[in-house]
């Protein structure tokens, strides 16, 4: 963490610096990127006898086979965390999914658990029917201390205390109770922590595992669940949604220490607002068009935007025409009167109605929109419905991909998520700012990278999948890489180090099944002499920065000396770059009784 971080930034805005995401259809953000941008729908429709409910509804005539199916809602890697399998059985889904996705988005953003001597808050949303309805505990009374155990790893509450204690990190823990508005509720709390000194980064997010899993709807009249299991937001033959699991975390910190940090920035959160209809609601559980106004001017308001200046609006976007009309009028008299356009899309025509996570969903687009400068299509929108007026508003559905080209000259989108119960979130989101100048990379420079796993066959596929993103994104520097993995990744036992001198020779070294040249492991690494290296209070260091120096401190490194990697990139420009994370492996847990 940075002591004297940049003051020329905003003192309210906050970098989004690590995100991890698993949505139907994608077990990555990146896959979920991709599914975006070509427009893929995420929704499965089952065969009767993958649909593990009762006989009655599926034979129903209003029963509608289609939901987003999460294949990953039941497996779990408890070998990563030190949990037992007993106890993974005992976790509910979404502590686990939890769990693995907040260590993803630490490992994306650069940093590695052990060497953070910082306060992490952890903010997350879940759903407490899901721990009733996968296997409620017996009575703590009459069983004694191993029900308590089992109940904190079960209970929806302690979701967020589990990912701190797994992790092996300190801060704040706060599990938010705001039903489908839950993720923009945790990234709302998460950034008045963060500004308010209380924690030094956050991981905010949020999980949703529909239970039984997957299982189709019920279709009634003007609710908001899809006749056809099809979601089409805007459009006027749209009947509503259909229902998804994920889950989703993003890493925050405060953006003038994220820049001083040399962290990798996707996106700065620059304002969040949440209210409540209260009494003030139409019906229970509908959007109040002023309330939710009120709502998102607040969050432009509190970033000091102009509603001109957003050039994009995820919107909640149910695709019920009563219910979109609502939130279309209410955005409306937010952003008021004005000239410039809005694009307008709606996330749930991909992947459904995630829930808690759904928010989520919609933050990840948005901050992948202004990283990648690119604006995805709405799907399923063919009609646009003529009651949302929309050339009496500020905004311009999205019907097909676009390069997103402000009219501003600055990249911001506005993010809504509505609750049932009357709750109402919205964030605002900005591109990243322009890094700063920097002198390219002194060529030739020998440079350490490592990778560790639990066990050779992890350590093998997280070389096989750095040396694809190497090959797939050339303007990765060397530098970067390896301060990336030498100061961001938790050391593990069996491990893998080269010295290399350029990319090719760090693709090569990758390539190589048995480890020759520049590259030593665990299994084969030559002996040497941990009494032969200066010493800090952090580990070994190098007796120099050659080639040879390098390759004796990979050895000591692989055979399980401790090294300061620290003191290794001290003085240097390099920054941290999101990387391949762990390759977990996850098996089936799952529990019918106590």
């Amino acid at each position: 963490m940075t002591d004297s971080p940049q003051q020329e930034y905003d003192p309210g805005d906050v970098a989004v610096i690590g995100m991890s995401l698993r949505a139907p259809g994608a077990r990555t953000k990146e896959q979920f990127w991709d599914n975006l941008v070509h427009g893929r729908e995420s929704i499965s429709f089952l065969a009767k006898d993958d649909i593990h409910v009762d006989e009655t509804l599926i034979h129903s005539p209003f029963y509608v086979r289609a939901c987003g199916v999460l294949d990953t809602y039941d497996k779990f890697d408890p070998s990563v965390f030190g949990i037992s399998d007993r106890m993974a059985a005992a976790m509910t889904p979404e502590n686990r999914l939890f769990l693995e996705s907040a260590w993803e988005s630490l490992e994306d953003g650069g940093y590695d658990p052990d060497r953070l001597g910082a306060e992490i808050g952890m903010y997350g949303a879940n759903n407490p029917q899901t721990a009733a309805l996968y296997s409620s505990p017996p009575d703590r009374v009459s069983v004694g201390p191993e029900a308590i155990e089992a109940s904190l790893a079960w209970s929806p509450d302690t979701m967020t205390s589990n990912a701190l204690y797994y992790m092996g990190l300190t801060g704040e823990a706060v599990t938010v109770a705001a039903v489908c508005a839950g993720f923009h509720y945790a990234v709302h709390l998460a950034c008045q922590s963060l500004l308010l000194g209380q924690t030094d980064m956050a991981i905010a997010g949020g999980a949703m595992v529909r239970l039984p899993h997957p299982r189709g709807h019920l279709w009634e009249e003007n609710r908001i669940l899809s006749k056809d299991g099809h979601c089409r937001p805007f459009d006027a033959n749209g009947t509503g949604t259909a229902l998804s699991s994920g889950v989703v975390t993003v890493l925050l910190k405060p953006l003038n220490h994220a820049v001083a940090d040399r962290d990798h920035i996707y996106a700065v959160v620059k304002g969040s607002a949440v209210n409540n209809n209260g009494v003030s609601a139409m019906a229970y559980g509908l959007a109040q068009p002023e309330r939710l106004s009120a709502c998102i001017a607040s969050a432009m308001e509190v970033g000091g935007v102009a509603p001109e200046t957003v050039s994009m609006y995820e919107a909640n976007g149910l695709g019920l025409p009563m219910t979109d009309e609502l939130e279309v009028h209410a955005a409306s008299m937010a952003f008021g009167k004005q000239t410039a356009t809005t694009s307008i899309g709606g996330v749930k025509g991909n992947v459904g109605h995630g829930g808690v996570v759904s928010g989520g969903f919609g933050a990840i687009k948005a901050a992948l929109a202004l990283y990648h400068r690119k604006l995805p299509a709405t799907i399923n929108l063919t009609e646009v419905n003529p009651d949302l007026d929309f050339p009496g508003t500020p905004f311009v559905p999205q019907l097909e991909g676009a390069d997103w080209e402000p009219e501003a000259g600055i990249r911001r989108a506005g993010i809504t998520s509505i609750g049932g119960g009357g709750y109402n979130a919205h964030l605002l989101l900005e591109e990243a700012p322009t890094p700063a100048g920097r002198a390219p990379e002194a060529e030739g420079r020998p440079r350490l990278a490592t990778l560790s796993a639990l066990d050779d066959d992890a350590l093998a596929r997280q070389r096989a999948r750095l040396r694809d993103r190497l090959e797939a994104d050339p303007g990765l520097r060397l530098d970067d890489v390896c301060f990336s993995l030498n100061l961001g990744r938790k050391v593990m036992p069996r491990r893998w180090a080269a010295v290399v001198r350029s990319r090719a020779e760090l693709i090569a070294a990758l390539s190589e099944d048995v480890p020759r040249g520049p590259a030593t492991t665990t299994a084969a690494a030559p002996p040497t002499d941990p009494d032969g290296f200066s010493r800090t209070d952090h580990g070994i260091v190098p007796a120099g920065r050659d080639e040879r120096a390098l390759a004796d401190l990979a050895a000591a490194w692989v055979t399980g000396s401790q090294v300061d990697f620290a003191a290794l990139h001290r003085g240097e420009d390099s920054h941290r770059v999101p990387l391949p994370t762990y390759p977990f492996r996850p098996r089936r847990f799952w529990r019918t009784d106590w």
